[in-house]
């Protein structure tokens, strides 16, 4: 029985060493993969050690340690942990916010110490007590207000906590405006720490961050619309479909990027003048594109229901429908590719127009197909899936219409630059932009312009236009080049 209880012992904790080898080798894995994904985590976990050594070594320096006190130069290091954000928009809005709530609070402390000083022992202490109830229950009311909770959020709770402690303390006279001195000092070491580090050391801007952002969200629209006609028609015809799903849907992210824009739009307000991106940038204007953006994301997620629906349909419908519903869907998807490319280069978006201008022309005219009636002796039940995907593809046109309209405003307020009159739609459209996946934000630090010679010409004129043709990519190649650079 020993033995046996012995050998059980040993299975046992050999299975436990197995089980935390494997989890140990789990979790190396995912933080590869977390740091492949977006290698700014790496450098931002570095950017904190190293504001955290910057402000530990505040230690070794006696008359800064001997004047402020243990209690109150650690101060300086939970401020650096509590302040450090990932961009520099999100540390400079959060040491704003403490470094604020920090000063008014010690003020009104000093103030309400300096009211109750004569009430006495027993008085003092009860009106302190009924100012920190009061502070306390207001400043938290406040924190409802949608703008406030926006921006002045992490500043409210430093200001709540601030107040209390420095009138619960029990401190007299220059005691107390001592320890408020020490307390607005030692925060703006720290917070002064963080936003030198964040900005000398590999800067994450978050105004670039949303510019991106925006821009790959109507890329992904467009691709989606691209490709949605071809399938649609191929899936009821009974022919292959596309294989890379993964482009097709691309919408699906722009459904859930709201709290993202919303706060990277925040953040960037905070932010200096920085690269392309000059004071007072119209930030909420790209909330404005976003939101159409999702409306958009909306309607083709409807369109997508349709490629699986177990609907029979009629083939004359299909016909009758098919052209112009592939117009709406290809022209659509490349006047929001073009769209995106003019944000990205921050170029005034001309070169959307003309599919623009395509794609309402076929809406229009399959409106009055519609109006005029398909045909005679037609199940119902058996052209609600066409008409349904027509009437839908005619709602996405008048909303690419409305993105435009939003983008032109924003590149007319920010002024963009314009468009070199040489490049032509066509080409503006060769340009395609690669951007990287990361689990905030979506970056995208370059533009990448694939330049490639078009198919061999079937005819003379073709042949002798060819040369001319690459020289203009090639033109195009280096104005954005140039633009990315800048």
């Amino acid at each position: 029985m020993v033995v046996a209880s012995g050998s059980r012992d040993k299975t046992g904790f050999f299975t436990q060493g197995v089980k935390l080898k494997a989890t140990m080798v789990d979790m190396a894995r995912s933080m590869r993969k977390l740091g492949q994904e977006d290698p700014r985590r790496v450098v931002h976990s570095l950017k904190v050690g190293l504001a955290l050594i910057l402000v530990s070594a505040l230690y070794n320096y006696h008359p800064l340690y001997s004047n402020f006190g243990t209690n109150n130069t650690i101060w300086i290091v939970m401020t650096v942990v509590l302040v450090f954000e990932f961009s520099v928009g999100a540390t400079l809005g959060r040491g704003f916010n403490r470094g604020i709530a920090t000063l008014l609070a010690g003020g009104l402390a000093i103030g309400a110490h300096h009211l109750t000083k004569n009430l006495g022992r027993v008085g003092e202490p009860v009106v302190l007590g009924l100012l920190v109830f009061l502070q306390a229950s207001i400043s938290t009311f406040l924190r409802f207000f949608p703008k406030i909770k926006a921006s002045y959020d992490y500043g409210m709770l430093i200001f709540i906590m601030t107040f209390s402690f420095i009138s619960v303390s029990g401190l007299q006279g220059h005691v107390i405006f001592k320890l408020a001195w020490e307390r607005l000092c030692t925060v703006s070491i720290g917070g002064a720490a963080c936003v030198i580090v964040s900005i000398l050391v590999l800067p994450v801007w978050a105004g670039h961050d949303l510019h991106n952002l925006i821009a790959l969200n109507i890329e992904k629209l467009g691709n989606s619309l691209e490709g949605f006609g071809d399938e649609y028609f191929k899936t009821k015809g009974g022919e292959a479909c596309i294989d890379d799903k993964e482009i097709l849907e691309g919408y699906k992210s722009v459904l859930n990027s709201k709290k993202s824009e919303e706060s990277l739009a925040n953040f960037a307000a905070w932010e200096p003048p920085h690269g392309r991106f000059p004071f007072r940038h119209p930030w909420k204007l790209y909330l404005k594109v976003g939101t159409l953006a999702r409306e958009c994301a909306y309607r083709i997620e409807a369109l997508y229901g349709y490629l699986n629906a177990d609907m029979q349909e009629s083939s004359e419908v299909s016909n009758i429908i098919q052209e112009a519903c592939t117009i709406m869907s290809v022209e659509s998807g490349k006047a929001l590719k073009e769209l995106a490319l003019a944000i990205k280069i921050m170029v005034q978006p001309s070169s959307a127009d003309s599919h623009i201008d395509k794609a309402k022309s076929s809406a229009k005219n399959l409106k009055s197909l519609l109006k005029s009636g398909i045909g005679e002796d037609i199940d119902l039940l058996k052209v609600i899936a066409g008409v349904t995907v027509a009437s839908i593809l005619i709602d996405v046109v008048t909303c690419t219409e409305k993105i435009a309209e939003s983008i032109h405003e924003l590149a007319s307020t920010a002024q963009f630059k314009s468009a070199e009159p040489t490049l032509s739609p066509e080409k503006l459209h060769s340009g395609q932009m690669k951007c990287v996946k990361s689990p905030q934000i979506l970056n995208c630090p370059h533009v990448v312009i694939n330049v490639s010679e078009s198919t061999p010409p079937s005819s003379p004129s073709e042949s002798s236009s060819a040369p001319k043709a690459s020289k203009q990519r090639m033109d195009l190649y280096h104005l954005f080049l140039a633009q990315d650079i800048s």
